[in-house]
């Protein structure tokens, strides 16, 4: 009997625990559902998409390079006597850099106009020779054999004494090898020999390095997609933008001036370079900057803010909003974006708002509230 009695009051509590999770459960999604229907409405920052001309452009990553860097070297030895220039200072094209010790140039300079000045007075005698035997062995007065040698004589003088001037003309060069000059206009570097020290002639290590860095070279690389784009502009000015990093000056603007004639199989991408007139010297070679190469415009594209282009698995797309402060999940075709505008192909129209920040909390058919005076953000209505 006690047994029983224990297994029915077992049965009745069981029966009241199924019921009260049943109201529970109950409870619960009656509940759900009101919470849904007093679910506020997302804050989010809105913009008006628009219909402007737009220019086309690539992005890259360049570095700067001097147009022409000369290793200044010595063409004779010497004893190095004075250098015209500090160091890192800017040279014009043909200015002094360095003296070397000019005496025994000089000395070799004098000796050689010596032997040319002797050589030239045997041969005017030589040839004065010439002229008195001449009438001498038409009357035999004197040997053929004597007058053909006469004659040798006055030819071998004759190449002595261009032999003479050219060692001449070859001492001169050397003197002025003792003054080396600028060969372009730059900016100096390091100098590697000081004063007082013996310079060889083209020694391994530079007496100095010049770059000319006005003008000055940005090279960077582009797919080589590009090239039909780049080369169809073949003989008109491309205008090329470089920027530096975290630098707040203006960027510096240049012209397209090379495309290399051959694309670089490892990474299927082409050289090109930039020229910019680097009158403040902004341009450093060794830098990195950011180019900017703007091909021409197009009109009347679709532009639309890019935060407010958003990537799923099924592709691109962004929040609408519509007139009664909904949004609707619209998916795009974008031909090209950047950090701030994205130039849209289909999906959306001018005039329409999207949805630039806020869309992680968004699903389709949700209700929005638009914060005003952000980012220039326009209300919807």
């Amino acid at each position: 009997m006690k047994t029983r009695a224990v297994k029915t009051a077992t049965k009745t509590l069981g029966l009241q625990s199924a019921v009260l999770a049943t109201l529970v459960v109950v409870t619960a999604c009656g509940g759900g559902d009101q919470q849904r229907r007093v679910q506020p409405a997302v804050p989010v920052t809105v913009a008006k998409v628009v219909q402007k001309t737009v220019p086309v452009t690539f992005r890259a990553i360049g570095h700067v390079e001097a147009i022409a860097t000369v290793a200044i070297k010595a063409r004779i030895g010497g004893e190095l006597q004075k250098a015209w220039f500090t160091e890192g200072q800017n040279v014009a094209k043909g200015a002094t850099l360095f003296t070397i010790d000019p005496r025994q140039y000089e000395a070799a300079l004098r000796l050689a106009e010596a032997q040319l000045t002797r050589d030239v007075a045997l041969l005017a005698k030589a040839e004065a020779d010439i002229k008195r035997y001449e009438g001498l062995v038409k009357q035999d007065f004197v040997t053929r054999e004597l007058y053909d040698q006469i004659i040798a004589n006055a030819a071998a003088l004759r190449a002595g004494v261009a032999a003479d001037q050219a060692t001449v003309d070859n001492a001169k060069l050397q003197l002025a090898y003792c003054t080396i000059t600028a060969p372009v206009e730059g900016r100096t570097g390091n100098q590697n020999i000081d004063e007082g020290n013996l310079v060889k002639a083209d020694d391994a290590t530079p007496l100095v390095t010049i770059n000319q860095i006005r003008p000055i070279f940005a090279a960077f690389s582009v797919p080589a997609q590009l090239l039909p784009q780049v080369t169809k502009h073949d003989g008109n000015r491309i205008t090329v933008m470089a920027t530096l990093p975290q630098n707040p000056g203006p960027a510096e603007e240049g012209t397209l001036t090379f495309v290399d004639n051959v694309v670089d199989t490892a990474t299927s991408t082409i050289l090109l370079k930039a020229t910019f007139a680097n009158r403040d010297d902004r341009l450093w070679p060794g830098q990195f900057v950011d180019i900017v190469v703007t091909l021409g415009e197009e009109p009347d594209r679709i532009v639309a803010p890019a935060p407010a282009v958003q990537t799923s698995q099924q592709g691109q797309y962004v929040f609408v909003v519509k007139d009664d402060q909904t949004v609707e999940l619209r998916p795009v075709k974008v031909d090209r974006m950047d950090e701030a505008e994205a130039v849209i192909d289909t999906g959306v129209s001018a005039g329409e708002t999207v949805v630039t920040d806020g869309q992680i909390r968004l699903v389709p058919g949700a209700r929005v509230e638009i914060k005003s005076g952000v980012g220039g953000a326009e209300k919807g209505t």
